[in-house]
């Protein structure tokens, strides 16, 4: 998150959480003229099994969010507030984040480049500390959180039923008929 973002965070946070959710983490892209500010929440870790964040909670933060914010005033631009749920593409912010979503897919974005590359998409391998591990190509990138400019999970389409399912070779592993001996004609 940038420093901006960083800043809101830490004011919205408890605000957030008086309303039983959890802040993920905030987006926030300056425009001239109208900026956006996009609030991820989720609800609250003990609830997770059972409760998912809903259109009602969405509007509770925007509600409760919006009043702080005038009196704040933490953006002096124009801007636009947007709160929503993580979705299946889930965004990562933090690396407890990370955490929690070992051996999944992720898509990840970093500030300064590392080996060569500010872009890797691969698997979480592990979290140790602020230390993130990314298994992608047959090789590992191990970066700090604090590196971190965007990273996002990257759903499997096939298993939440979203995209077609691979076609099956229904003739592997059967042996093959050999053609009949052509007929002599007499």
């Amino acid at each position: 998150m940038s420093d901006k973002a960083t800043e809101i965070a830490a004011l919205l946070q408890p605000t957030i959480q008086a309303l039983g959710l959890e802040l993920l983490g905030i987006e926030y892209l300056p425009a001239s003229g109208n900026a956006t500010l996009r609030l991820y929440i989720d609800v609250i870790e003990a609830e997770r099994e059972t409760r998912v964040v809903n259109i009602e909670d969405c509007e509770a933060v925007s509600r409760e969010v919006s009043a702080q914010l005038d009196v704040e005033d933490p953006i002096s631009d124009n801007y636009t507030l947007e709160v929503s749920s993580p979705g299946v593409d889930r965004p990562l912010f933090s690396a407890d984040q990370f955490a929690r979503f070992i051996g999944e897919e992720a898509k990840v974005v970093l500030k300064l480049p590392q080996d060569g590359r500010r872009r890797v998409q691969g698997r979480i391998v592990s979290v140790e500390a602020d230390r993130i591990t990314i298994a992608f190509d047959k090789q590992e990138m191990t970066f700090s959180a604090d590196n971190l400019d965007k990273a996002r999970l990257m759903p499997d389409w096939v298993a939440l039923g979203m995209a077609p399912q691979p076609k099956k070779n229904i003739g592997a592993g059967k042996p093959k008929k050999k053609p009949a001996p052509p007929k002599k004609l007499h």
